[in-house]
C-alpha cells in the first residue's frame, strides 16, 4: 500500500474523476470547489506574453498568473519553461477567486497552492523505500524527471533506472509514461525527494527464472566491447555473446541461451540474427508494485562475484 494520500497524484490523473468533471461543469461547481479547496485539473489553452496560463471552461475564463504557475517561479528558482511547457497539457490547480461580474466570469487559479500542499504532505509522509506512482515528464542524458504529485518534480538518475547498462534514459522510459518508483532519499531542508526505479524490476534470480538454457529469445544490444557483446534480455538482466562486427548499440537481435550461471551471475549467449536497428523501451515488468522496501539484494546468494544491493531503511 502506498503510504501517501491518493489526493496527490501526477498531473493527468485527475481529469477522469467524476468530482473534477462536475466541478468544471458550472460556475456553481467551481464556487464549491473554491470553498472546499478541491484539487482540479484542466488543459491549459495558451500562455500569454506575461507568462500567465489561460483556461477555457466554456462558461468562464480561467487565469493562472505567472507567480501561481509553479513553485519557485516567483523566487527565480524555477525556469520559465515550467510554465510554457504546460500549454496543451492537463494542469492541476485550486480555485483562488471568482469574479462573477465580468463577462465572461473570470476564475483565478493557482497551481502553486496545490503543489505546496502536495509537497508538505509528501515530505511529511514518505520514507526511503516507499513505493509511489510517478509520471515521466522529460528525459535528460543524466536521468529522468518525473511528476510525483500535482506537477512536483523529482529525478531518477540514470544509474538508478536499471542494473543493466543503458546509454540514455530513453532506453528505459518514455515521456508521458506512468510508472512506479521507490523513494531513495527524502531531503527535508532542500524539500526534495529522490527516486529509484531499478529495484522494482527484479533481482538477477527473478529475471533469470524467466529463461532457460536452450531457448532462443529476443534481446537488445546495450554494449559492444572487444571481448563480447552485452545483450539485454530484461531491464535488469543481460547476457554476454561472442564479439561480432555487424552489431551496434540499440539493435534488436535473436539470441540462443547457451548457459545460465547463478554462481557467476552470468548468461552466455549466441547471436542468431539481427531483427531491427533500434528498439523502443519495453513496458516494465514490476516484481514489486507497492508497499515498502527495506533492503533489496540483486545478487544471487550463491554468487561469489559483484554484490549489488540497496539499503533503504
Amino acid at each position: 500500500m502506498v503510504k501517501t494520500s491518493e489526493e496527490y497524484l501526477p498531473e493527468g490523473s485527475y481529469t477522469a474523476r467524476s468530482a473534477v468533471r462536475q466541478a468544471l461543469a458550472s460556475l456553481t461547481g467551481l464556487r464549491r470547489a473554491w470553498q472546499e479547496g478541491q484539487i482540479l485539473e484542466a488543459v491549459a489553452q495558451r500562455c500569454t506574453a506575461a507568462h500567465d496560463l489561460l483556461f477555457d471552461f466554456g462558461f468562464a475564463q480561467g487565469i493562472m498568473p505567472r507567480s501561481c504557475c509553479a513553485l519557485g517561479v516567483a523566487e527565480g528558482d524555477t525556469r520559465e519553461i515550467a510554465i510554457l511547457s504546460r500549454v496543451g497539457k492537463p494542469t492541476c490547480f485550486a480555485v483562488a477567486g471568482i469574479e462573477e461580474e465580468s463577462d465572461p466570469p473570470t476564475v483565478w487559479l493557482s497551481r502553486t497552492v496545490v503543489q505546496q500542499r502536495a509537497q508538505d504532505a509528501l515530505l511529511a509522509a514518505l520514507r526511503p523505500g516507499d513505493i509511489i506512482p510517478a509520471a515521466v515528464t522529460h528525459l535528460e542524458a543524466f536521468g529522468a524527471f518525473v511528476d510525483i504529485g500535482c506537477g512536483l518534480p523529482s529525478l531518477i538518475g540514470i544509474e538508478n533506472l536499471s542494473v543493466s547498462r543503458i546509454h540514455h534514459p530513453s532506453d528505459r522510459l518514455q515521456v508521458g509514461q506512468v510508472i512506479r518508483a521507490a523513494v531513495r532519499a527524502v531531503d527535508q531542508p532542500a524539500r526534495r525527494i529522490a527516486l529509484s526505479y531499478r529495484e522494482l524490476l527484479g533481482t538477477w534470480e527473478q529475471n533469470a527464472a524467466l529463461f532457460s538454457a536452450g531457448e532462443t529469445v529476443r534481446g537488445v544490444v546495450r554494449s559492444v566491447e572487444p571481448y563480447g557483446i552485452f545483450i539485454e534480455l530484461m531491464p535488469n538482466l543481460s547476457g554476454l555473446a561472442e564479439p561480432r562486427g555487424d552489431l551496434a548499440v540499440g539493435m534488436v537481435v535473436s539470441v540462443y541461451i547457451k548457459s545460465i550461471l547463478p554462481q557467476r551471475m552470468k548468461i552466455k549467449l549466441n547471436v542468431i540474427d539481427v531483427l531491427a536497428s533500434a528498439a523502443p523501451p519495453l513496458p516494465p515488468r514490476y516484481f514489486i508494485r507497492g508497499g515498502h522496501i527495506g533492503q533489496w539484494v540483486y545478487t544471487p546468494p550463491c554468487c561469489d562475484k559483484k554484490y549489488i544491493a540497496t539499503q533503504f531503511d
